[in-house]
């Protein structure tokens, strides 16, 4: 019973404390900015040729990069949204909800902005 009373200054207390939470939002947003700009950076050093998700997971997470591929999926997943990426399957589109495994990440019209001259 008194454990549960002194749980402020006993080893737990930093994680729960504002390291832990305030830091999540700006983080996870930066994380999201990145995966974007790495997305479009790899794209167009390829020149047309189709990256794999895994390239800006590396990129912007390092040894951690596993964990960063859903982010980076769904990242992904609104860059084709805003004609920015095609996602393909043995060269094929796909819908990347509807996508199981391995998918490659194809430029789309909008990788370098409109194309018109209005």
């Amino acid at each position: 019973m008194t454990s549960e009373n002194n749980a402020e200054p006993g080893p737990s207390a930093p994680e729960s404390s504002e390291t832990s939470g305030t830091n999540d939002a700006p983080e996870a947003s930066d994380l999201r900015d990145r995966a974007a700009a790495s997305i479009r950076d790899l794209l167009r050093q390829r020149n047309g040729k189709t990256i794999c998700p895994s390239e800006t997971a590396r990129a912007i997470g390092g040894d951690d990069w596993r964990d960063l591929m859903p982010l980076v999926r769904d990242v992904a997943s609104g860059l084709v949204d805003q004609g920015v990426v095609i996602v393909q399957q043995k060269g094929e589109e796909v819908d990347i909800a509807a996508a199981r495994g391995p998918i490659r990440l194809a430029p789309g019209p909008q990788l370098n902005g409109p194309t018109s001259a209005d």
